[in-house]
């Protein structure tokens, strides 16, 4: 896949909600932050304003990321709120001038949608920390300064502990993934992920522990599993019933439909809607170790 140029001092990176809305008191840590490691920052026109639960019409919120992505000043998109909004307009971008000039894209989220998007126009991307996750303080530190690491070019490696539904493996390839509901929301459209020969990772947030299991029954039916290389399963986070409730939890109703495959599967890897949310490349390759010891995930 194409990987973007790395960012270099003084290169100019480019805030849009094209989403959920954001007070724009809630992007300032963000903005300060940008400047101090020695960026200027451009704020698109949704940031900060509001239309019912979005940050603009669709028109509006079409009108200021394509604006971001046609730019050749902007040498990273960083959306500063996910929410839901994206599938309304990403058919209305057009990504001519983008595939002239790519640039780093950074979401998460329902910003999955638009990750699925570019790999289509066969670009890399970075799943990674929004606006919010700057707002952390010193807890947040190491995720943030992940992001800062990928658009910067400096070589990955997260170490993680060891889960019991581990299954053990190692494989290089390139990863893709995010939302597991966005994923399946995207199944049967043009933006379908292609998860053959690839490592994917899956999110969620605010879930019933009844719809993890549909969510996954969808996606197991579409093929997701099918001849991927390996699976991450990050946070679940914020479940709104119980696992009593369903009879299990979000990681046991997940490992039913990964324990057949003969592949590395790895659970409560840090990335999601939780405080510990790791940048990763969508598209890049990784090498995926899945051990007795731990887990790492490094840049190939």
């Amino acid at each position: 896949m194409i990987q973007p140029p790395y960012i270099q001092p003084g290169d100019l990176i480019g805030l849009v909600c094209p989403a959920g809305s954001i007070p724009i008191e809630k992007v300032q840590n963000c903005i300060e932050t940008l400047e101090k490691w020695g960026y200027a920052v451009k704020l698109g026109k949704t940031v900060g304003a509001k239309s019912h639960s979005f940050s603009g019409t669709d028109a509006e919120r079409a009108l200021d990321l394509q604006a971001m992505l046609d730019d050749e000043n902007i040498k990273v998109v960083l959306c500063a709120r996910g929410g839901y909004g994206m599938s309304r307009i990403i058919d209305q971008i057009d990504f001519s001038k983008f595939n002239a000039h790519p640039k780093w894209v950074v979401g998460f989220s329902d910003i999955t949608v638009l990750h699925a998007a570019l790999q289509k126009q066969n670009c890399m991307s970075i799943h990674g920390p929004m606006a919010a996750a700057f707002n952390k303080g010193e807890a947040g530190l190491n995720y943030i300064n992940s992001l800062r690491h990928c658009i910067e070019g400096k070589p990955i490696h997260y170490k993680v502990a060891s889960h019991s539904f581990n299954t053990m493996g190692i494989v290089q390839a390139p990863i893709i993934g995010g939302n597991l509901c966005m994923m399946a929301h995207l199944v049967g459209s043009k933006n379908q992920m292609d998860t053959a020969g690839k490592i994917i990772f899956i999110e969620d947030v605010g879930e019933y522990h009844y719809n993890i299991d549909r969510l996954m029954i969808q996606c197991k039916n579409a093929g997701y599993f099918d001849q991927s290389k390996g699976v991450i399963v990050g946070g679940f986070t914020d479940l709104k019933d119980n696992a009593s409730d369903f009879g299990a939890s979000a990681n046991e109703i997940i490992a039913k439909y990964l324990q057949q495959l003969a592949i590395p599967v790895c659970f409560d890897f840090p990335v999601g809607h939780g405080l510990e949310n790791y940048a990763i490349k969508e598209g890049q390759d990784y090498l995926l170790e899945v051990h007795a010891q731990g887990v790492d995930l490094k840049e190939a």
